[in-house]
């Protein structure tokens, strides 16, 4: 396996399989050409993780090498091959399972490489820092998943290998659990007199307390996104007049 700028190929053998396709700049061409050539291989087929730009810009680009490509993607495109979850792909002695793991994007699929007991991940887990995500209910369910599926490496979409992407995933879950934690606490206290609730920048100004405030308006989306979460569990509403949140009441025994 040889990576090459949030490309990934699989296989050792003259025909290889591709995990991703980089967002199109002439130097992933060029270094993909560069280890093809040197390595007598070709490409016959590209698995995409998910329809972000930054991960299926080169298809264009490859096409032009190998016209008879077989582009392979959950929820597919035109001229693309859908994807199931648990469907198996073969390249030589090696084999990969699709792992359909909704919520960096709801089409989102990983890759349990079966022979290492690893997993490509995709954008799901990041070689560093942590993820950005559509749906975080959806989000939370899938690395709840993922973290049963493989004890080895973690192969990401960005970023360096991770040596045990079990324990990274148990860290992303512990981080999202930590900042929902955070957010409930504060929407537990006493609001301003005339307030309905929190707005969700207020409760940023209090989380984020000491973040530069250009940090703010990105944080506010990861905010939002745990208050819908809470929202469709019952565990909070919100005024849509003025979009302030609140607790719910739990009922009485």
């Amino acid at each position: 396996m040889a990576s090459s700028l949030f490309t990934l190929q699989v296989g050792q053998g003259p025909t290889r399989l591709l995990i991703d396709t980089g967002e199109g700049k002439p130097s992933w061409l060029t270094s993909l050409q560069k280890v093809l050539s040197s390595e007598k291989a070709s490409i016959d087929r590209v698995i995409l993780t998910h329809w972000h730009h930054d991960h299926i810009g080169g298809i264009p680009d490859l096409l032009t090498l190998y016209p008879t490509l077989k582009i392979y993607k959950h929820k597919p495109s035109e001229n693309q091959i859908d994807v199931k979850h648990g469907e198996i792909f073969k390249i030589d002695d090696t084999t990969l399972r699709a792992f359909y793991c909704p919520g960096h994007t709801n089409d989102h699929m990983a890759l349990i490489l079966e022979e290492e007991n690893a997993m490509f991940t995709g954008d799901n887990v990041l070689g560093q820092g942590t993820a950005v995500f559509e749906d975080l209910s959806a989000y939370m369910d899938s690395l709840q998943k993922m973290q049963h599926e493989f004890s080895g490496q973690a192969y990401p979409g960005h970023g360096p290998v991770i040596e045990n992407g079990k324990a990274k995933i148990q860290e992303y879950i512990r981080h999202r659990q930590e900042r929902e934690g955070q957010i409930v606490d504060v929407l537990g206290r006493e609001v301003e007199a005339g307030k309905k609730g929190w707005k969700s920048m207020d409760l940023v100004r209090v989380i984020y307390k000491g973040y530069p405030e250009n940090l703010h308006a990105p944080a506010e989306r990861g905010v939002l996104q745990v208050l819908e979460k809470l929202k469709k569990e019952g565990r909070v509403g919100v005024h849509e007049d003025e979009r302030a949140w609140f607790l719910q009441s739990k009922p009485a025994l």
